[in-house]
């Protein structure tokens, strides 16, 4: 009985020959990992997630880098800027969120990551806790009594509605007035979510209220304050504090119609009258008038909700045929990915890079001798030199003459004298010549000095002194390298080119950057040991 190699259980011989074999594909790393890409992404397309944030972190690009866990797993996040900007929760260690979002790879790590679309909290009860305690302040304040309350005018002649001047909400209410009654409306376009939701709806009650009566903008008879549904996070901006105490300010009868009938805000306690519906609130603010127009407004109705089906299936078509091409923002992110890796190992390989070169200045700089260390050594050395050839021309004239004594007196024979006084007068010609040799000799080691001299000032901080600068010093002498030696009330000596100066530190020495290497501390200038004076050798 045979068994086929491609149908063999994996743990057979038969098997592990096929495996041998070259019957299975060859894939390169790049193709893996593309080809791990896109079934991870046609798997999770689109998931919505629930954990903790840990270590967010956003770059210098605008992206945010986080991670969202749980007890069990760890799973890599990212928020590009573009939405990172719309987030409507602001991402913090520690706080439990639901993100929505899909699931990709990011091939230069091995690793498999969320893009994040939308974040919102992950539960209610904290929010709801926080807006039972304000509602219970605020109506310790009094801003719920009844007794605050306005009627509603019959039939206003002006409304004022404060929304958002793109949502379906305004049309809603200017369709609902013009199917009861036509009024004329005026819109204060405000934010209904969002960080800036509240300031503006709370200024654009404040604003309606501060017209004046007979001005060139109508002063309206009713305000309606309106959005549409949405979860308590959306809805957040109409409990804020200063939002109801604008509304329990109005002098002008108010409306609120926010969110649905199960919604309620804090805007509905303080408002003289809520509406369970943004077009509730147009059946509230003007009467029914003849119902004359019914027909029409139906048709306009069907008009509408044709218009809205026939763009729903042109969106639904447009959709699929997106569907079916390539997302060059995918490909974009991966390296936009890629070029924040980059860039950050850059900085730090430069840094490094830096430092090193830093270090190994300051290690050749203390191998150096100074100039000023040298001259004095061979200073030092023309001195001894000099002492050693006076001392041995002395002692060689002596030896001389005790010699030239002596002889005279044991031989007295006349040739022997001459010759005693060819070599006296030969000696007496050898003291100037000498005279002359060392005079020459100490007189070029004094040039070579002085040119040693001379390029010593052009290497010492004296020449710097001399265009205005200054070297400073403290009491003992040593110079002050770094700001951080220089504390507060410090004696110390400014050394100018023509002179010292006496000084005290005054306040605090600025924060400055980390010194260099000391250099070790330039020997004072020694004045040139004087050299002995010339004997004479008779």
């Amino acid at each position: 009985m045979t068994q086929d190699l491609d149908t063999a259980p994996p743990d057979s011989p038969a098997a592990g020959a096929s495996r041998a074999g070259s019957n299975l594909p060859e894939y390169s790393v790049g193709d893996l990992a593309r080809a791990l890409k896109r079934t991870i992404e046609d798997a999770y397309g689109f998931v919505r997630v629930r954990g903790e944030i840990s270590q967010p972190k956003r770059h210098s690009s605008g992206h945010i880098y986080l991670r969202l866990k749980d007890d069990t797993a760890v799973l890599e996040a990212v928020c590009w800027r573009g939405t990172a900007a719309k987030l409507a929760v602001r991402p913090e260690e520690g706080l439990e969120v639901i993100v929505t979002g899909r699931i990709t790879t990011y091939p230069g790590r091995s690793q498999y990551q969320l893009i994040i679309e939308t974040m919102e909290p992950a539960g209610e009860g904290a929010l709801l806790k926080m807006l039972e305690e304000r509602k219970r302040r605020l109506a310790a304040e009094g801003l719920f009594d009844q007794e605050r309350k306005k009627p509603l005018p019959f039939l206003p002649d002006v409304i004022g509605v404060i929304t958002s001047p793109t949502g379906a909400v305004i049309r809603d209410i200017l369709h609902r007035l013009d199917d009861r009654f036509p009024r004329h409306v005026l819109l204060w376009p405000v934010a209904v979510q969002g960080e800036t939701a509240a300031a503006q709806v709370a200024a654009a009650i404040e604003g309606f209220n501060r017209l004046p009566g007979g001005g060139p903008v109508p002063r309206p008879d009713l305000l309606i304050v309106a959005r549409g549904g949405g979860s308590l996070e959306d809805l957040m901006a109409f409990n804020e504090e200063v939002v109801v105490r604008a509304a329990a300010a109005s002098r002008i009868p108010l409306i609120s119609a926010v969110g649905h009938e199960t919604d309620t805000t804090l805007i509905d306690f303080a408002s003289d009258r809520r509406a369970p519906t943004p077009t509730a609130a147009a059946e509230m603010a003007v009467p029914v008038r003849a119902e004359l127009l019914s027909r029409v407004l139906d048709g306009a109705r069907r008009l509408i909700d044709g218009t809205h089906r026939l763009l729903e299936e042109r969106r639904t078509r447009v959709e699929g045929l997106g569907r079916g091409l390539g997302d060059p923002r995918a490909l974009l992110e991966g390296h936009a990915q890629r070029l924040d890796d980059r860039a950050e190992r850059l900085e730090m390989a430069v840094a490094a890079v830096l430092e090193r070169r830093r270090t190994r200045a300051a290690e050749l700089a203390a191998r150096l001798r100074h100039p000023r260390e040298r001259l004095a050594e061979a200073r030092n050395a023309l001195t001894l030199n000099a002492r050693a050839l006076d001392a041995a021309l002395r002692h060689a004239v002596m030896a001389a003459g005790t010699r030239y004594e002596r002889t005279a007196a044991r031989f007295s024979l006349r040739p022997v004298v001459l010759r005693v006084s060819d070599g006296g007068r030969r000696l007496e010609d050898f003291a100037p010549r000498l005279a002359r040799g060392y005079a020459k000799l100490v007189e070029d080691r004094a040039a070579r000095l002085a040119t040693a001299g001379q390029l010593l000032e052009s290497y010492s901080y004296k020449g710097v002194l001399a265009r205005g600068f200054a070297v400073v010093e403290d009491r003992d002498g040593r110079p002050l390298t770094g700001a951080a030696q220089a504390t507060a009330g410090r004696p110390v000596t400014l050394v100018f080119h023509d002179g010292r100066a006496d000084a005290t530190v005054d306040g605090p020495a600025p924060e400055a950057p980390k010194p260099p290497p000391r250099e070790k501390p330039a020997a004072k200038d020694r004045k040139p040991a004087a050299a002995p004076a010339q004997g004479r050798l008779f």
